[in-house]
């Protein structure tokens, strides 16, 4: 349990996303999510470096946990190069690393050519996915041909003694249920607390069809927030800097940059209402994030939206990470 740092790859040179993640772990971050993304949202925000490159660099030069805040499979990269991923970085830093995967938005995904198909099939293909990862992760041949997807006599050779978890990023209900039968953790974001209710509910719901305890599983939540000297400014950073942070709609089939951009131009502050904490008082940080705590998610990833990262992270090592009260852990007897 604990507080991470959401590395930003749409906004951050990679080099300074390292120096980021290593001024996290100082100030008293638990974790890394880090975004895996082929184009930011939009132009301005000018990134979209390769995240597996460099969370070796990452488990490298930290100790923290990390992991991807979300992978799709299926499109960029086929399920059995994914497993292949994975397993060499948790072989490499046992224990630290998770698999963090979704259903994709065309943003990314589309760049390959195929068809972009509807959300149903979507996570289709990313149940399958999973099956196919799982399979591998055993180090057994593994010969699939499914309705999305072929392999043919794969073997993972090199394999971490324990197979690292797979979380999956859930928004609906079906979706939540499924990743609670079928995988080990699951990932959300920000939410009315009906919403987050809700997803809880048919995630421990599928976890216990499974034979599985809840209570035991990781549940992730990513918040936006926005921290400058001032409320004002807190409020300009979010609409310049994560304008898609604003826009109240799905946003899975936009396929470009320019046209995120477009779409920027009808955000307004009132927007980011529930959706990103544009505040200066660090009181109200820990407040939320509390809140979340107490929701029943035991990792909180903060994605600060501003350019302002060293400030925000060692504002939140002095002032924030100290005042967050995890419950505690049961200890079994030996």
């Amino acid at each position: 349990m604990g507080i991470g740092y959401a590395a930003s790859f749409e906004q951050f040179h990679p080099t300074d996303l390292l120096r980021f993640s290593q001024e996290a772990e100082r100030a008293g971050f638990d974790a890394v999510m880090a975004s895996d993304h082929f184009h930011p949202w939009v132009p301005s925000q000018g990134h979209s470096a390769y995240v597996w490159s460099w969370m070796g660099a990452l488990g490298a030069t930290t100790e923290m946990r990390f992991g991807t805040g979300v992978t799709p499979p299926g499109y960029r990269y086929h399920p059995a190069v994914l497993a292949q991923a994975a397993a060499t970085l948790e072989a490499m830093f046992p224990g630290r690393f998770y698999l963090g995967l979704g259903a994709g938005e065309a943003l990314n995904e589309h760049i390959i050519g195929e068809y972009w198909p509807e959300a149903p099939i979507r996570l289709e293909r990313l149940m399958e996915s999973i099956e196919i990862i799982q399979r591998l992760f055993t180090g057994k041949v593994i010969k699939h041909r499914g309705e999305h997807f072929t392999v043919e006599s794969a073997k993972l050779y090199t394999l971490p003694e324990k197979a690292p978890p797979i979380y999956v990023a859930t928004s609906g209900p079906i979706m939540a249920g499924r990743t609670g039968k079928h995988t080990d953790g699951i990932i959300t974001v920000g939410a009315p607390d009906e919403k987050l209710k809700m997803l809880m509910e048919r995630f421990e719901r599928g976890a216990k069809e499974a034979g599985k305890d809840p209570a035991t599983m990781p549940k992730m939540l990513q918040i936006k927030v926005s921290l400058a000297d001032t409320e004002e400014a807190a409020i300009e950073q979010a609409v310049r800097e994560w304008p898609n942070g604003g826009m109240p709609f799905p946003k899975a089939d936009i396929r470009n940059p320019e046209d995120f951009e477009a779409m920027a131009k009808l955000v307004r502050p009132e927007n980011f209402k529930n959706r990103v904490l544009m505040s200066p008082d660090l009181d109200e940080h820990v407040a939320q994030i509390q809140h979340y705590v107490d929701l029943g998610f035991g990792e909180i990833y903060v994605h600060n939206v501003g350019r302002n990262q060293s400030e925000f992270i060692a504002a939140y090592g002095e002032r924030v990470i100290p005042k967050v009260r995890f419950p505690e852990l049961a200890v079994v007897p030996a």
